[in-house]
């Protein structure tokens, strides 16, 4: 046997630390005849691979093998954990990761950097499943993590995709991949969810005191009951996270609570997609017949998994309350004030978040001091943007081109619109507010392409991609990768990505099914 190729990155324990009630032990299940579909450079510097080398490793056969499940290297410790929640608003009872196995966590001068590959094989929380993730959906995953890093949203990153013609079966016979996912942590609100339910509070104030020590250090360090802490500063994370999606775009999907991660990232991509037309209760997600993860809902929704977090985290400030003992009605009581009062912020931090990213798409400055000083305009444009169902992301870009005195320079926004009447009443509206600032056009403009993408992953740009792979042409996924690595650049020879989708776009659909 060939010495194992080195890798740039030492492991720890990190979640293994906990112990085998918060996860099973166990060996990836082979593949056949491994390829490489594509690598991400961005991600793979994460572990320490450098951009100029990571193209040659690989290709390798033990890179291939090692993240395609069929062999485990020395620095592995593979296993899959387990976790409950809430699935379209129904208690789901045990989950678990049915196809995700964590092979190692890398300790990186930066942080810890979980290893995960999703499609591994089967686990003992498969359900019903296969244990298995095909191309179409691992190419969906891929692309999207790092368009979202690029853009500045919290998530989950990408390392590779290995592929194999191994059969899977979802609606049709699909190839199998295997995505090597990457995080600081994977842990989600439903690892917690599961304790509680179980009446584990010992198993509970473990995992809580791992995440705390871990990654949020400050909660015990300032005083006063750090799981309240914990849930507080889950809860102004997670509305950070859930304003810029609203800003660039972004649709879930499937916002489950074991959807939802404890640090605050974008996690499991599955039915997720950006805005074309504007619609505000656009769903994205084929299987979500009632609406329930439309895009208009996700604040909504993001703040109810967070009650949920709260309702899992209660017994460990009931069963450290000295008034436990002696009432322990009035301390369910104060347990139940305390969290409020830990979730209370979500709401204003949302809204702070949400007008700061929607004030800087605008090239707007504050001028009155109150975050909300903008609230109508922006009413009033999103209600021509949805009733004439503009292109969200070309609104934006060329927006940013108009002039800010007369109407001169409007003619490729304003032709995003069907009532051309609406758009000249809100651009009069919008005028007065930059001459309110005396704003300048150049400054301006250049403030507003620096966050308004000119690409972003539409779907039907990931099924092009996606329908060349299964000849095993894998060039389309490494050009959108490298486009959508700097979503607010011209890249004049990448026009074509930035373009209205066309009329067949309209019929693809994204589900559950993955």
């Amino acid at each position: 046997m060939p010495p194992e190729s080195p890798v740039p990155f030492r492991t720890a324990p990190g979640f293994a630390a906990l112990g085998e009630r918060f996860f099973t032990r166990l060996q990836p299940t082979p593949l056949p005849s491994p390829y490489l579909v594509s690598v991400a450079p961005a991600a793979a510097a994460l572990l320490g691979w450098s951009p100029q080398t990571i193209g040659a490793e690989a290709s390798q056969p033990d890179f291939l093998d090692t993240f395609i499940g069929n062999r485990v290297p020395d620095w592995a410790d593979p296993l899959a954990t387990v976790y409950s929640g809430h699935q379209f608003g129904v208690w789901a009872g045990q989950l678990g990761d049915g196809r995700a196995i964590r092979l190692a966590e890398a300790e990186r001068d930066d942080g810890p950097w979980e290893i995960q590959l999703k499609g591994g094989g089967l686990t003992p929380y498969s359900r019903m499943a296969d244990g298995r993730a095909v191309l179409r959906s691992s190419i969906r995953e891929y692309l999207c993590s790092e368009a979202m890093y690029a853009l500045g949203v919290p998530t989950t990153r990408a390392l590779a995709i290995v592929g194999s013609d191994a059969p899977v079966r979802r609606e049709t016979i699909e190839t199998a991949a295997v995505v090597t996912r990457l995080a600081p942590s994977f842990i989600r609100f439903g690892h917690f969810e599961h304790f509680a339910a179980r009446e584990d509070h010992a198993a509970l104030r473990e995992l809580a005191d791992f995440v705390i020590d871990r990654f949020y250090p400050a909660c015990r360090d300032a005083g006063g009951n750090p799981y309240q802490a914990l849930l507080r500063e889950v809860s102004l994370r997670t509305a950070d996270m859930v304003a810029h999606w609203q800003a660039v775009g972004f649709c879930h999907g499937v916002m489950n609570t074991d959807n939802m991660s404890i640090l605050g990232l974008t996690i499991d991509y599955g039915p997720f997609g950006f805005l074309d037309a504007f619609d505000a209760n656009h769903i994205c997600n084929h299987s979500d017949q009632q609406g329930r993860y439309a895009y208009s809902q996700q604040p909504q929704v993001a703040f109810w998994n967070l009650h949920c977090l709260a309702q899992a985290l209660l017994p460990l400030w009931r069963d450290t309350d000295a008034a436990d003992a002696a009432d322990p009605e009035a301390a369910k009581e104060a347990a139940v004030a305390a969290a409020r009062e830990a979730l209370d912020p979500f709401r204003d931090r949302y809204a702070a978040a949400f007008f700061r990213h929607y004030r800087a798409k605008l090239g707007l400055r504050p001028l009155g001091g109150q975050e909300n000083e903008d609230e109508a305009l922006l009413t009033n444009l999103f209600r021509v943007l949805h009733a004439n169902r503009v292109d969200y992301t070309l609104f934006w870009r060329n927006l940013a081109r108009i002039s800010g005195k007369d109407a001169s320079a409007d003619a490729p926004v304003r032709d995003l619109f069907l009532d051309r009447a609406a758009w000249d009443a809100w651009a009069a509206e919008y005028r007065a507010r930059l001459q309110a600032e005396q704003s300048d056009d150049a400054t301006r403009a250049a403030g507003m392409l620096a966050v308004n993408p000119k690409y972003i992953l539409r779907n039907h740009l990931a099924e092009t991609a996606i329908r060349a792979a299964r000849d095993k042409d894998f060039s389309e996924v490494d050009r959108l990768l490298a486009v959508l690595s700097r979503p607010f650049d011209e890249q004049p020879e990448a026009e074509a990505y930035a373009a209205l989708p066309p009329d067949w776009a309209s019929g693809l659909e994204v589900s559950c099914s993955s």
